[in-house]
Parts: structure tokens; C-alpha cells; sequence
């Protein structure tokens, strides 16, 4: 039978694990982001709460098309606590995503959030990767009015399958998930990576991966 105290320790650790894992509570109705408080936080400081305003809790322009005229032919249009003050302590974001036809949201990893993502137009190829040692695929087509979450820290992608745009909207369970794109990371971090590193782990020539460096 197992020790009741050890139980106990353990369940203690699994929920702190628990709430480590997402955004701090917030300990007030609100706290409107003030970006001209030179106070380094795990956020950002709190303007007076007299002072919020309407403007502090909405957004404008998520109708808007995005310019998908890129190398990937998607445009992504965040909505985080940098464009919308009063998310700041809500532990939520969301975004608009924009896709030409056959367009990519290439390969990237929220490295604070969990998304969900709803297609309201066309059609999308969405997946994620499981972390090493199986590295699975998990991927489905999906049709307007579909959703699909994507794991928190997991590479994920989605690829417009039609001819048509696509349009979907995400919602991120951070006032600040982060991106990593993989590619823009790996091989146009600055300064660049050694070749010789990037060589051996994709295993490919190290003239492949100086091309490839020039174009990010």
C-alpha cells in the first residue's frame, strides 16, 4: 500500500506543476497592461484601475484580409496583450489567420500556450508532432466550421488544401504564447548557427544548409 504521506507530497507537487503550467491568476477584476511602467515583470505592471477604459478591452480589425503575398502564403494577425492591453494577467490571446491558396502556416511552436484553431472559410491540412522518441504525426483535413487544439510546446502547422482562400481564428490560453517558427529559427537565427552543427542533425551537406541560411 502506498506510504498516505508520500501520496500526499506527490499530489502537492502535481498540482503546483499544475499551476506553474499556465498564466498567474489575476488577484483583481483586471489589470489594464501600462507598457510606459519601466518595471521588468513576468508581464506587464498594471495601469490604475480608474483609469481603464473601453478602448483597454477591445480590438478592431479582425475583419480584415490579411496580406498573404509572402514566401508562405499565409498572414497571421495577433491579438495579444502587445495590441490589446486589457488581456494582460487573463491568461488568453486569440488571432486571426489568413490563407492564399495552397498557402502554409509553416511549422512553429507556441512555446507558453495551448491553441485551438476554427476554420470559418475553406479548407485546412492541420497536425502536430509528438515529442522524441515517437515524433507521431497527428494530422486531419478540416472544413469550415471545424476545430483542432494544438498540444502547448508541440510543432504544429496548417496548409490551405484548396484552390480558394482560407480563413481560421485561434485562441491561445496566453496573454503572450510566443512563436518559434522552426525553419526561421534554425537557420536564420542571428548570428547563424554553425553549419557544421545544422549539417550533422539534418544530415544533409553543409553547402545545403549555407543555401538554405540565405534565405532567411
Amino acid at each position: 500500500m502506498a506510504n498516505p504521506i508520500s501520496f500526499s507530497g506527490l499530489l502537492v507537487l502535481c498540482l503546483c506543476i499544475i499551476a506553474i503550467a499556465s498564466d498567474n491568476s489575476p488577484l483583481q477584476d483586471f489589470c489594464v497592461a501600462d507598457p510606459n511602467i519601466a518595471v521588468l515583470l513576468n508581464g506587464l505592471a498594471c495601469k490604475d484601475p480608474k483609469l481603464a477604459q473601453a478602448s483597454d478591452f477591445s480590438f478592431s480589425g479582425l475583419h480584415i484580409v490579411g496580406n498573404t503575398s509572402n514566401a508562405v502564403g499565409s498572414r497571421v494577425t495577433p491579438v495579444t496583450v502587445a495590441q490589446l492591453p486589457g488581456l494582460n494577467t487573463l491568461g488568453i490571446s486569440f488571432a486571426r489567420v489568413d490563407y492564399a491558396p495552397w498557402g502554409v502556416n509553416p511549422p512553429h511552436t507556441h512555446p507558453r500556450a495551448t491553441e485551438i484553431l476554427t476554420v470559418l472559410k475553406g479548407s485546412l491540412e492541420v497536425g502536430f508532432v509528438t515529442s522524441n522518441p515517437e515524433n507521431r504525426l497527428i494530422t486531419k483535413v478540416l472544413q469550415k466550421g471545424d476545430g483542432f487544439v494544438f498540444p502547448v510546446g508541440l510543432i504544429h502547422f496548417q496548409r490551405n488544401v484548396r484552390p480558394g482562400n482560407a480563413v481560421a481564428v485561434a485562441a491561445l490560453s496566453s496573454q503572450n504564447p510566443g512563436v518559434i517558427t522552426i525553419a526561421n529559427a534554425v537557420f536564420g537565427s542571428k548570428p547563424d548557427v554553425d553549419s557544421d552543427i545544422l549539417a550533422k542533425a539534418f544530415q544533409i551537406d553543409e553547402s545545403i544548409v549555407k543555401d538554405i541560411q540565405s534565405k532567411f
